[in-house]
């Protein structure tokens, strides 16, 4: 007989007729433990069945727990048992991942039949184990309306299982959670909607069952409607057995449509099921054969919830507790405590007539059966090297990051006001209530300038008060509600005087509250106008509402539970993002994090052969910053680190961050024109030598402009200052800040513009000029801009471009808004300023300009650039902003020289190929960027929607140290982003 003909006349005869109970809706239902080789399967089990004596036979039916954080004592005694007892499997519960492999290792050695290995891992065994992040807790789940995710969480949660040797996870909990004050259940149910918890339940399953694990749907009939935790006492449940049907076991009838392998049945007392008095439905017949394998036809494992519970060991006795649920017609006996008594007592059951022997050795041949579908035919100890690294995956990572963005749920957003717009006109600040809430408050300041404030739950009037007094100033009050716990009793850890504070917020500015913790504390939130669902309070969760809150990610999650009048079941749904940056994981983008870690090998290097003291490597892919990381320390001596808060001097970034910003804006509204002269722009030009020169050949550095004026050396005599030109301490007319306790003359940015205006030019060969990169294009650019506005560059840039876009840091004249420790020195200045710069302008010219130049004097944070570098990529826009026209950006960014790789301000790679020049080698040709001098480079590249920004003080504190470009140290990095994506050379 083929295996094919087998396989149809096993579905054949296993096919049985599957209703809601009545006769109404009929469908076949295949035996889910068989196998893809039935023959062979069949064959195994045989085999072991028929080397085992029956008490042998009857350990297959006992599962005990089992953890990897106990003593010898313990680890010895499930030895033991395992040898005496020949147990069907173990249950793990707490340890760690290597621990359990190497006992699992052990355990299985010492078996005669190969064991199940178990785990109750609800959101992953990050429940039960160190050393490995969380998956989403159900409710989260049934927050998310992409089932596909969750069934990639399913397939993740497998490969974790297998890796450690697992066959069983006890997970989902299929439960409808239609009673709030439910104690027990709750956060680890996916809602109150049938539908809802049968769909999210289906996916998980499968995705673990397609992946070679069981699962194992609970807590059967249904543990929903309660109040009363079964682990401490027998719940009683007395709805009718048609309000059963249709809400409790829906999820059960839907996922035996799709072949779930086992299923757990409570212990709860249903009189509708079961009318005995204080009967558990875990021991009762009437439910675990009439009506689960009867009348639903469910032909998989069976397990009983725990036997060590207070729901039915407070009034059965261990051993006796075993055989009731045996003779209820339980396939395993899960927690049992007391195996060999349970043995004795079933045995004597047999000879006693009380069940059939048959009947045993048919179940002891289902749990066979299940073994050989496991992978138990061929059984391979756990590989325990590298274990933990190959459970903590990226892959795993992005689901869950994925999981835990769709699920945030904007449940209430009056007059629209998220996400955030117009960042310039309103003042913002945050109230991490029960938490610090770190990343919380570290990832709303990435978006706009926030002042941060933090109080315990349920502080007294006195912290409330002052709390009040200090948020009064401010538009908009972010709250991070933290501190929630799951208990309805306790009323989820939600402190009234807590709410009260938010509600007197509320009257008077505007208000938004992250709960970060179980939806149905949310009830205490009836009354506010802006509150966003977090679910859980983590990192991710902490890192992920503020994108939600600002647009960097939609909105996508529905609120699963109904808890008021105001929060019902479904509110939330989709809210589009506003193409702000996002945060995230490499693989999430298609970027390998392995190939991205040997950026940290490349840093290192540069620190260690004292290229630089420090650096922040930041790298966005389709918008979403996907790798940001510090290295080193503000200087070589024992300083701070490098955070990503570490702002630096950008030098010539500024040329491309400041004023071709400006004067794109001012082309892209046809207030400025590249075909027209300096002359055209700036009347006092004419009548000399650069009044024909073109605005686009100027910003190309083809106009015949010098490279540059050593400006300082004019202030200087004998190696000190001129006292006719600067004092070290402000008088007047002396009042213009050079650096630290130096003040130059007031007039000292009309003689540099003298100075540079009366500048030679560079001879032309062949009748034009050629290419000679030159700071003083940006002195005439500067000038035709602030001429055009009738504004400082600085304040131009700041109205217009950096505050609407919530960059508090990027900045001219950063000592004005930035404390000095944050700032990143540059050079000891031996030659002009006598004194080590820091905060103020590294560039001498641009320092005698008064820190605001077209060349330099910006400074930024590397996110900073990467928000501004994807306002380029966005082609103008970005949030609610709209700066400029693509075409105008296309324009400026392409290759616009014969004689040079230059765009009109920027810099693009070497157009030969196979070289980068100042981008990597790997770089597309329609990249630009630029780099500054002090080490600080910024690339996109508009074919692979990818931003590289590479931030340094490599002047420190010589500005002679050339090692950062000649060991090519930001080229190699922007090179191994590419290796990431799977470019190469070849």
């Amino acid at each position: 007989m083929s295996m094919k003909l087998w396989r149809v006349l096993t579905v054949g005869f296993i096919a049985l007729l599957f209703s809601s109970g009545r006769s109404d809706k009929m469908v076949a239902v295949e035996d889910p433990l068989i196998s893809k080789d039935p023959l062979d399967q069949k064959s195994w089990v045989d085999s072991v069945f028929n080397s085992l004596s029956f008490e042998e036979r009857l350990g297959q039916l006992f599962m005990v727990a089992a953890y990897s954080n106990k003593d010898q004592k313990h680890v010895d005694e499930i030895a033991n048992l395992v040898k005496s007892e020949n147990l069907g499997g173990l249950i793990f519960f707490q340890g760690g991942p290597i621990r359990q492999a190497h006992l699992t290792n052990y355990y299985q050695a010492q078996a005669k039949t190969p064991l199940f290995i178990a785990m109750d891992a609800e959101w992953g065994i990050s429940m039960r184990l160190d050393s490995v992040p969380d998956f989403p807790k159900a409710m989260t789940l049934g927050a998310v309306q992409d089932s596909e995710l969750i069934y990639e969480m399913g397939s993740q949660m497998a490969a974790q299982f297998k890796e450690l040797g697992m066959h069983i996870n006890f997970a989902p909990v299929v439960d409808v959670n239609s009673n709030p004050d439910n104690p027990v259940i709750g956060y680890r149910a996916f809602g109150e909607n049938k539908q809802l918890v049968a769909q999210r339940a289906i996916a998980y399953m499968k995705g673990l069952q397609d992946h070679g694990v069981i699962a194992n749907a609970k807590h059967f009939p249904g543990h929903g409607d309660t109040e009363v935790d079964s682990h401490y006492a027998l719940p009683v449940i007395k709805n009718p057995e048609q309000r059963i049907w249709d809400v409790d076991l829906y999820p059960y009838q839907e996922l035996f449509r799709e072949n779930l392998m086992s299923v757990m049945v409570a212990h709860l007392n249903i009189p509708s099921l079961d009318p005995t008095t204080n009967m558990a439905t875990s021991l009762s017949k009437k439910v675990v054969t009439d009506l689960l394998q009867n009348q639903m036809n469910f032909q998989g494992l069976i397990f009983t919830d725990a036997l060590n519970m207070r729901g039915v060991a407070k009034t059965n006795a261990p051993g006796e507790v075993d055989l009731k649920a045996l003779l209820a017609g339980n396939d395993i006996l899960l927690y049992s405590q007391d195996v060999p008594k349970a043995k004795a007592i079933i045995k004597r059951a047999v000879e006693d007539g009380m069940i059939e022997e048959s009947e045993i050795n048919r179940r002891i041949k289902k749990v066979l059966k299940a073994k050989y579908w496991a992978g138990l035919n061929e059984y391979k100890p756990i590989n325990t090297e590298g274990l933990v690294e190959r459970l903590n995956t990226p892959k795993t990572s992005v689901v869950t990051e994925e999981l835990y963005a769709d699920a945030i749920t904007v449940a209430i957003n009056k007059d629209g006001l998220l996400p955030f717009k117009q960042l310039d006109l309103k003042s913002f600040a945050s109230l991490s209530i029960g938490d610090d809430g770190e990343e919380f408050q570290r990832y709303l300041s990435k978006y706009t300038k926030f002042e941060h404030f933090s109080i315990k739950k349920a502080a007294d009037q006195s912290t409330h008060y002052n709390t009040m007094k200090k948020l009064e100033d401010y538009d908009v009050v972010v709250v991070g509600l933290m501190g929630i716990t799951n208990s309805p009793r306790r009323k989820f850890g939600i402190a009234s005087a807590d709410m009260e504070l938010l509600k007197n917020l509320s009257k008077r500015q505007k208000v938004v509250v992250v709960l970060f913790g179980n939806a149905y504390a949310s009830q205490y939130l009836e009354g506010l106008d802006n509150v966003v669902f977090a679910y859980e309070n983590n990192n991710i969760t902490q890192e992920l509402a503020p994108q939600i809150l600002f647009g960097g990610r939609a909105a996508k999650g529905i609120l699963p539970v109904s808890v008021s009048d105001q929060f019902i079941q479904g509110v939330g749904g989709f809210l589009p993002g506003m193409s702000r940056l996002s945060y995230g994981t490499p693989e999430s983008v298609g970027l390998d994090s392995k190939i991205l870690d040997k950026i940290d090998e490349v840093a290192g290097k540069a620190i260690r052969i004292q290229a630089t003291p420090g650096a922040n490597v930041l790298v966005v892919k389709n918008g979403k910053v996907v790798f940001e990381r510090s290295y080193g320390q503000l200087e070589y001596k024992s300083s701070p680190k490098v955070t990503s808060e570490t702002v630096y001097d950008l030098a010539s970034i500024t040329k491309v961050l400041a004023t071709t910003q400006a004067v794109m804006f001012l082309s892209s509204r046809g207030d400025l024109d590249m075909n027209k002269t300096l002359g055209d722009y700036l009347p006092e030009l004419r009548g000399t030598n650069k009044e024909n020169l073109v605005l686009k050949n100027v910003m190309m550095h083809e106009s015949g402009l010098i490279a540059f004026i050593p400006y300082y050396v004019k202030t200087v005599q004998n190696g000190s200052w001129r006292g006719d030109f600067y004092k070290p301490s402000p008088e007047p007319g002396f009042t213009r800040p050079v650096s630290n306790d130096m003040y130059g003359r007031d007039d000292l940015r009309d003689s540099i513009w003298n100075w540079t205006v009366e500048s030679k030019l560079l001879p032309k060969s062949g009748g034009k000029y050629k290419y000679v990169y030159s700071d003083l294009t940006m002195y005439f650019m500067q000038a035709v801009v602030e001429r055009i506005v009738n504004q400082p560059l600085n304040e131009f840039m700041d109205q217009n471009f950096y505050e609407p876009l919530g960059l508090y840091t990027l900045t001219f004249l950063p000592t004005e808004k930035i404390p000095i420790e944050n700032i990143a020195p540059t050079e000891d200045d031996v030659s002009f300023r006598k004194r080590q710069v820091q905060g103020y302008v590294h560039d001498p010219g641009a320092a005698m300009y008064g820190g605001v130049a077209g060349h330099a004097g910006l400074f930024g944070k590397a996110n900073d650039l990467a928000v501004m570098m994807q306002l380029m990529l966005n082609r103008g826009y970005y949030g609610d902003v709209s700066l400029m026209k693509g075409q105008t950006i296309d324009a400026f960014t392409r290759l616009q020289s014969s004689q040079s790789r230059r765009g009109w301000g920027w810099d693009k790679p070497d157009q030969e190929p196979g070289k980068g020049g100042s981008a990597g080698d790997l770089a597309p040709k329609s990249s630009f960027g630029h780099t500054g001098f002090t080490g600080t480079s910024v690339w996109a590249d508009p074919e692979n929607d990818l931003i590289y920004v590479f931030l340094s003080n490599r002047v420190y504190p010589d500005a002679n140290n050339k090692k950062l470009l000649r060991e090519g140290i930001r080229t190699e990095i922007h090179d191994i982003i590419y290796q990431a994506m799977g470019k190469s050379n070849q």
